[in-house]
């Protein structure tokens, strides 16, 4: 082989492995944004908004991604784990078995018992009529329900002369249950059977 021949040969193998580390280094930093934005949202993200976040417009190159970090983190085999969960919403939390042991260190809680009652009551019948929650919960319940519709948790819809509740996005994304009304309820009845009573946990994603 002539020395330009060879010399063409070596530019394009160093050219090559340029892109290549180039390549890896781009993979790196968008597992990086993934895992920095499941972070700091603290709460199931769907694949439209982790691909703004990399700037993507592929939702399969970042579930693809989304997984590698995912197995990632099981290889680290430390206290948090990223879940897929069945509407493909990627969330990092806390690990079950270690939640118990830290949960009164936990951010104070987003609601507090009384209005956190009804809201499981609600998320378990919806659609239930507002009438019917608060013959279940009390005439309390009305005060509990302004709140919740204030938190953007539930919304209230007319119906003759009564008012039909049902939870939102915004609270299954909370507390990292699925949007699906009949997968929620299968979660939540595992929730309570675990918890002993019929109350999601306080703080967010704990003892879920």
């Amino acid at each position: 082989m002539s020395t330009l021949a060879t010399n063409t040969v070596n530019i394009r193998s160093r050219t090559l492995g340029k892109k290549r580390g180039r390549g890896k280094e781009n993979i790196e930093a968008k597992l990086r944004l993934l895992e920095a934005a499941l972070y700091v949202a603290g709460r199931p993200l769907d694949l439209k908004t982790l691909c703004k976040v990399i700037g993507s417009r592929s939702e399969r190159k970042v579930q693809k991604l989304a997984r590698t970090l995912m197995e990632e983190y099981k290889r680290r085999n430390t206290a948090l784990e990223i879940l897929e969960l069945e509407d493909r919403r990627f969330v990092l939390q806390l690990k079950t078995e270690y939640s118990d042991r830290v949960r009164r260190l936990a951010i104070r809680p987003l609601l507090t018992t009384g209005p956190l009652r009804t809201l499981s009551y609600i998320a378990y019948k919806q659609p239930v009529a507002q009438k019917q929650v608060a013959e279940a919960r009390g005439g309390h319940a009305y005060s509990h329900i302004k709140e919740l519709l204030g938190m953007g948790l539930i919304t209230r819809e007319k119906n003759g002369r009564d008012m039909i509740l049902r939870t939102t996005d915004y609270f299954a994304d909370y507390f990292g249950l699925s949007r699906d009304i009949k997968v929620m309820k299968r979660q939540l009845k595992k929730i309570f059977k675990r918890r002993g009573e019929e109350t999601l946990p306080a703080t967010l994603k704990n003892g879920m």
